[in-house]
């Protein structure tokens, strides 16, 4: 998913105040997500959780991958730079990445979601010596 991020506050980016962040979800990489998931780590002090929640319910990571849509298409920036953006823009920011982890109505469908072939009956017919109730 594509669009652009519009600041409430803007954030310093190589010395200039940016106002506006585009992103593109299907630009995040695997090592994107990888980073994405170790800054969010980092960002929490580094504190290994004895529960680690479902990744659709990891509201900091969703927020790391809306960090990564926008690294992904603005070689100018950085987690640095991203970390630097406060108040409702975090929350914009992590709907992002919400959106990224649970595919909305419209996304196309993947292959895990196609429909597959059930074989409706056995191969080896039953065997008459089994006895039935009733």
């Amino acid at each position: 998913m594509k669009g652009t991020l519009h600041l409430r506050k803007p954030v310093l980016v190589n010395g200039k105040q940016i106002q506006e962040l585009a992103y593109d979800t299907d630009e995040i990489t695997a090592t994107l997500f990888s980073q994405a998931d170790a800054r969010k780590r980092m960002a929490a002090g580094g504190k290994n959780v004895s529960i680690i929640p479902a990744a659709e319910f990891d509201f900091s990571l969703h927020l790391y991958l809306g960090f990564a849509a926008i690294i992904a298409v603005n070689a100018q920036c950085d987690f640095a730079d991203m970390e630097r953006i406060s108040g409702q823009d975090l929350l914009d920011m992590m709907g992002i990445g919400r959106n990224f982890m649970l595919r909305s109505e419209g996304s196309p469908q993947s292959s895990f979601d196609a429909p597959y072939e059930i074989i409706a009956e056995p191969s080896t017919p039953a065997s008459s010596t089994l006895e039935t109730d009733g």
